[in-house]
């Protein structure tokens, strides 16, 4: 149950990996896809050639494209039956891939991620060739996506999370910056920003920041205002616990413009455009940081969607949320089952006591609860029923901030100083499920 770390073998594994995948899926019909297959062989290529070592990003000039016409959009998830939660093969499939690196990758380098507050090159990388960050990009613009699925996002954080939920915000924060490109921008949009996702040598670091800094803010109402001066939109205020802050080089921002919620697209290094180091309780890998923006000039061409638009992006961010407290609650199931049958007392596995039995019990019955609202809430998403869903998405995160955090500390009470202690992972992962059911909005907004 320690998490140890070996720095020198993270770039080694990903091929390995990637193999493993492919034997797996095999002829599986989502390798039919070029897209995707394309992505896989590209992986397999770039490991062989550089051992899966990531090329540091850096500063980028993104290039204004005036667009070609309508924009690319995937295409809507098909029907199923009512209730019908059964992960579709495609589904499952992408989700083993974030099963593999959960387990390769993402567990053994946690804790020294969370004490750095940083996430290694070698899984970004990895995370980028294996398609994951584009999920939600229509294959068309160089993604993986044949139909926009919250389910299957929903799926892969999960998986993730179950390695460490705050490499997973990391790996994860520039997939819902090109998601929300991908399903609410325009032509002109997506062809400026999108390539820089998609390219094999410097993937773009980007985040999505929709906390407001105030208390019990909500990310419906923001305070970060943009007001019109002719051709142009300027912005002040701040924003909090942007993940990986201090390194994107996008920003998709919140604000309130003419009495509603908006998105706008900043790109890093506009002037009136500055970062804090904001260290959080949890998450502490993904890096968060304060943005604060100073009269920040951008055109006006650069707001995202509509307001619909917006009010869709809180509500899938929030399902994210409860889809990595369902991820890292069931590694802390998993820690406990296993400890509670392995530790002995009086001769016995103290798992044989009704008390610790009934609590170890309790964290899966919530557990389950948990997943299966998460669940409904994405796949109503799916089905394009948005009152519903917005509904469902209510009760998971009602459902995160009652539950996640009882499960760790649970946890915590029943693996005693071992679960206290930051040699062993539950301490993390209680600070980390803490986390889940206050970022992006409390219960209570």
């Amino acid at each position: 149950m320690t998490s140890t770390t070996n720095q020198a073998s993270l770039a080694d594994k990903g091929q390995p990996i990637a193999l493993r995948l492919l034997a797996k899926a095999g002829g599986h019909d989502l390798l039919k896809n070029p897209a995707i297959r394309s992505t896989v062989e590209r992986a397999l290529y770039q490991g062989s050639k550089s051992g899966f070592k990531a090329q540091t990003a850096a500063g980028r000039a993104f290039t204004k494209k005036a667009g070609s016409g309508d924009a690319a959009r995937s295409a809507p998830t098909k029907p199923r039956r009512e209730f019908d939660l059964t992960p579709t093969e495609d589904q499952e499939t992408i989700a083993a891939v974030a099963a593999e690196l959960a387990d390769e990758l993402l567990r053994p380098a946690a804790a020294k991620a969370d004490a750095e507050r940083a996430l290694p090159d070698e899984i970004r990388a990895q995370a980028t060739e294996m398609g994951l960050t584009l999920v939600g990009v229509p294959a068309e613009l160089g993604g993986i996506a044949e139909e926009r699925s919250a389910v299957m996002t929903a799926l892969v954080l999960e998986q993730l999370a179950r390695g460490d939920m705050g490499l997973a915000v990391a790996i994860m924060a520039p997939a819902a910056v090109a998601t929300a490109i991908a399903s609410y921008g325009t032509s002109a949009q997506q062809e400026t920003y999108l390539p820089a996702f998609t390219d094999e040598k410097k993937p773009a670091v980007a985040a999505l920041a929709l906390a407001e800094a105030g208390p019990l803010a909500d990310p419906r109402t923001p305070a970060t205002t943009a007001t019109r001066d002719g051709a142009d939109l300027v912005i002040t205020g701040e924003k909090a616990l942007v993940p990986c802050a201090d390194s994107a080089e996008l920003f998709v921002i919140s604000v309130m413009l003419d009495g509603a919620a908006r998105l706008v697209i900043v790109e890093a290094g506009t002037e009136g455009l500055t970062t804090s180091d904001e260290p959080a309780m949890g998450v502490r890998a993904a890096h968060t940081g304060r943005l604060h923006l100073d009269g920040v000039r951008v055109p006006a061409e650069n707001l995202l969607g509509k307001a619909d638009d917006t009010l869709d992006a809180i509500r899938r961010s929030r399902l994210a949320w409860a889809a990595l407290a369902c991820g890292t609650g069931r590694a802390v199931l998993d820690q406990v089952r296993q400890y509670v049958v392995e530790r002995k007392a009086f001769g016995e596995p103290i798992g044989h006591r009704q008390a610790v039995a009934f609590t170890v019990s309790n964290i899966a019955i919530e557990l389950d609860g948990l997943r299966l609202v998460t669940l409904r809430a994405a796949a109503r998403l799916d089905a394009g029923d948005d009152a519903s869903a917005a509904e469902t998405i209510a009760h998971a995160r009602a459902l995160v901030g009652m539950h996640a955090t009882q499960i760790g500390s649970d946890a915590v009470q029943l693996l005693g100083g071992h679960g206290f202690v930051k040699e062993f992972d539950n301490e993390r992962w209680y600070r980390d499920l803490r986390g889940a059911g206050v970022l992006e909005g409390g219960v209570s907004v």
